[in-house]
Order: structure tokens, then sequence, then C-alpha cells
């Protein structure tokens, strides 16, 4: 018995199978090799045609077809998870009526904070946890005010995940996790946001019927299976965002458990059962997977814009042509703990939510020509970055969120022992390492949803931990003098901005 998942992201589309009985993976598919292009009319902007994501949907599915045919067509369930904030827009016979405007279009900033003055921050925190912000709400007011001729022909709109789920089953739906990521659902009535919809004057038929996240939430249609390869009436079980998404993947469930990325950017997903939003709105909330209204779970997320990228340009920039990463990580290993004084802020990858919307970009304090060689500046900056991510931290912490377990998939920055090794060290909770992904997760999701897996236990077969960090006390200690240090010199920059 086998499960399909599909992580439609803006720069590819992942797919996997999942034996159901044993949690292998029998194959998996990334389509196109390379990134897929965002397109920006004008600065600040990023849109993609939501026709390339079922493209790469279908090839995604061939190549999984030819890897292992006969898994491909035992699929039992299908999930799906997908990039955050999106605005997808149809007309009343489901055609799409422009480009979707994704996660990382800013057009709609200044949408979302005349929202918020309106509105009150406070009464938008009690009632939404989140300031309106240039969330997907946001972005159909700014589609409303400019661009009325497209507006007129809505008939609905949907998340990214929903247009993939739509052309999958031929149904319009949503879920409460993907309303609350686009700033469309109040928590404190259980209900979509009617008092943003009333602001933008929004027509609330606009949004699909709620379905479950996990459950039935339609079934392969006949034209869709032609294409994919499938036999129809397959049931979709399963839809998430990806950081919600990603979280289930590693596990995080319940109330202190973390999940962390540290690719081009970081974030920082932590679960938890309290409404307490930071007042600053430097970190958001949205209805985790597992989010119920007698028993709430949701995800509280951070992001660093700073994170690999900014190793990425450290090999790049000062490491030697045929230096790769491991190279990288063993000279910043063999430097000392705190880099002899030096101190990286990495802050050079456009505003920083966790600062209060700030573009401070990155700088180092402390250099010194006759201390400090490349292995301090390769440590400085590895340290810098689990600092960084520490403070977002301490927001959350601030909210109620205290870490009992920081779970995190082998990639990116925790390829490097000593980052793993820092972070679980700065924070004081273990850091378990996990070969897993978003597609995995989709197809896990699929699972518990189909009810193929008995329990939420059940869904993880054959997912452990293949090595768990135990924070060091003698980093820890060293960290408990050198990143209050590190702080204190971020928070004067902050007042100086």
């Amino acid at each position: 018995m086998y499960l399909l998942g599909f992580d439609v992201g803006s720069s590819s589309v992942k797919a996997c199978l999942l034996d159901a009985q044993s949690g292998r993976i029998p194959a998996s598919a990334t389509s196109p090799a390379t990134e897929l292009p965002i397109h920006a009319p004008q600065p600040g902007w990023a849109q993609q045609d939501p026709e390339v994501w079922w493209k790469h949907i279908k090839l995604a599915a061939a190549q999984l077809r030819t890897a292992a045919p006969q898994a491909f067509t035992a699929v039992k369930a299908m999930g799906i998870a997908y990039q955050m904030h999106g605005l997808v827009a149809v007309n009343a016979q489901g055609r799409v009526l422009r480009p979707a405007i994704i996660w990382c279009d800013s057009r709609a900033v200044e949408v979302g904070n005349a929202a918020a003055k309106t509105l009150g921050e406070a009464a938008c925190l009690k009632e939404l946890y989140n300031l309106p912000g240039n969330f997907t709400a946001s972005k159909l007011a700014w589609v409303k005010q400019n661009e009325p001729e497209i507006y007129r022909q809505i008939d609905k709109i949907m998340l990214p995940g929903d247009y993939i789920a739509y052309r999958l089953t031929g149904e319009i739906a949503t879920t409460i996790s993907g309303l609350s990521e686009g700033i469309l659902w109040n928590f404190r009535r259980h209900q979509p946001a009617q008092m943003l919809l009333d602001h933008y004057d929004i027509n609330a038929a606009f949004l699909p019927e709620l379905c479950p996240t996990f459950g039935v939430q339609g079934e392969l249609t006949a034209s869709a299976a032609k294409e994919l390869g499938l036999p129809s009436g397959i049931p979709l079980t399963y839809r998430a965002g990806d950081q919600p998404n990603n979280a289930f993947s590693l596990r995080a469930l319940q109330p202190g458990d973390i999940a962390a990325t540290a690719g081009t950017s970081g974030v920082v997903y932590g679960v938890t059962d309290q409404g307490h939003p930071d007042p600053a709105s430097r970190v958001n909330i949205f209805a985790h997977v597992n989010h119920e209204r007698n028993q709430p779970r949701l995800g509280v997320l951070l992001c660093v814009n700073g994170t690999g990228i900014l190793n990425s340009w450290l090999k790049h920039n000062v490491m030697d042509a045929g230096e790769d990463y491991p190279a990288m990580n063993e000279l910043a290993a063999a430097a000392p703990i705190g880099a002899d004084g030096l101190l990286v802020f990495p802050y050079g990858n456009g505003a920083e939510r966790t600062l209060g919307n700030r573009n401070m970009g990155a700088s180092f304090y402390g250099l010194n020509f006759n201390i400090h060689r490349r292995g301090h500046l390769l440590r400085a900056a590895q340290e810098g970055i689990v600092f960084a991510l520490n403070y977002g931290l301490e927001i959350m912490q601030n909210m109620g969120i205290t870490p009992k377990r920081i779970c995190a998939g082998r990639a990116n920055m925790f390829l490097s022992p000593l980052f793993a090794q820092t972070f679980a060290s700065l924070t004081g909770a273990p850091v378990e390492l996990y070969r897993t992904d978003g597609a995995q997760g989709a197809a896990r999701g699929a699972g518990m949803g189909g009810a193929i897996f008995a329990t939420m236990d059940d869904a993880f077969i054959g997912l452990d931990a293949f090595d768990v960090i135990q924070p060091n006390e003698h980093m820890a200690q060293s960290y408990r003098d050198i990143y209050p240090r590190w702080r204190d010199k971020l928070e004067n920059m902050l007042a100086n901005k």
C-alpha cells in the first residue's frame, strides 16, 4: 500500500512515494532540475503562473511512474504541501485570472499597514493573532484597488495548494490552517476573519468551503488521472502549507516541539497551545495541522532571511575555487569558540521581521587584522546565524513557548556539525536530525487523513532520528557570555537605525 506526496514550492515541485507499511521511500522526484522562474514585473513583485506548478506536478509524477511503476499504480491516498501566503484568483469557470501573487511579493505591505492602523493593532492581534501584513487577504485587497477589471471577475480565491487540489479533484476548498496563513481566520470567534473582509470590502463568498486538514477532500478526477497516469478515484486526504507541513514531517505536533530549517533563510516553527501574540508582530501565529477549537495547536513562525545565503556569500567571495562547504565547516570548527571576539550579524538579505521589518544590512564587528583569519570569519558567521535565530526564539519564549525538543532535517546549515552543536548548546535543547522532506510529510499526512494509519504515531513509521545533538556544557557556558554581547550590540544598532 503506497501513499503519494507532492510539495509545491516556488523553486520546484517535489514528489515521493511512501510505503505505508514500512515507511520506505521507493521513489522520489524533483521537477524542474533547475529553479522555477519567479517573475518580477516591478521591483518587489513576485509572480508565478499556476499552470507551471501543474506542469511540474505532471513531470514529477512521470518520474515516479518510471522509477517505481508498480508502487505508483498502487497509490491509495494523496497529500499536498505548498508554498504559503500566495493568491490564486479564478472566475466562475475555474479559469485563472492573473498570475499568482506568491509569498515573497511585497506589493501589499502598505495595504496591510493601513488596515492595521485603521482597525487597531490591538484588535487585530486579539482576533486574528497577527497584523494583516503582506499576507493573502492584503494581496487580494491590492488586486481590488489596482486591478478592478480582474477583481470584478473573481468567483473564488485560493492558496497555491488549494489550486493544485482543485486541479486534482475539481473541488475548490481550503482549511482553517490555510485561512490562518492568509490572515483570513478569526481565532477568537473560530470563523473567517469578517472584520478584515469588511474593512477591505471583500465578499466573503470568495473564500472556498472549509475541509479538514486530515480527511477526504475530494477524489482524483478521470481527466487529472489521465494526465498523471494514475487510476481515477484516489482520495486527496491532506494539505498544508510548507512550514506547518515541515513541522509535521518532523513530528513536531505538541507544545514545546520546535522545527527548524536553515536554508537560504532560516525558519523556527514552534508549537504552542496558547494564543499570546507578540505585541510587535515580529513572529506570526498560524493554525497548526492538528489544531482544533477545543484543543488548540498553534504554530509560531519566525524567519531570519540571512541564513544559508551568508554561508553561500562567504563561499563565493572568501573561499578559493574548489573549496566546498565541508572544507568551510572544518575551518570554522578549528577556530576558537567566539572567534576571538569577532561578531557577525547576518542581516544582509532584506528587511527582517524579527527586527521590526528593518533592513539592517549584514555587519562584522570587532574584526582585528592581526588576529582574525578565514576560520574566524567562518565560525563567527555560523555563530551569528545561530544567535539571530536564538534572538527570535527569545521572542517566542516571551510568548510562552519553552523549547522541549528541536528537530530538523539534515540539510543546508544543519549539515555542519558545528552549526548543529552551536544551536543545541545555545538553546539548551537537544537537536534531533532526520532524513525527511516536505513531500514525505505530505505522503504521511495523506495516510493519516485517509485512515490508513490508525494513530498519529503510526504515521511516522520508519522515521527515526539518525542523530541527536546534545548541548555541550563548555560551549553553553561560553555562549552565556558571548551571546549577550552580540544581543546588546544588535539592540544598540537597532536603536540608532
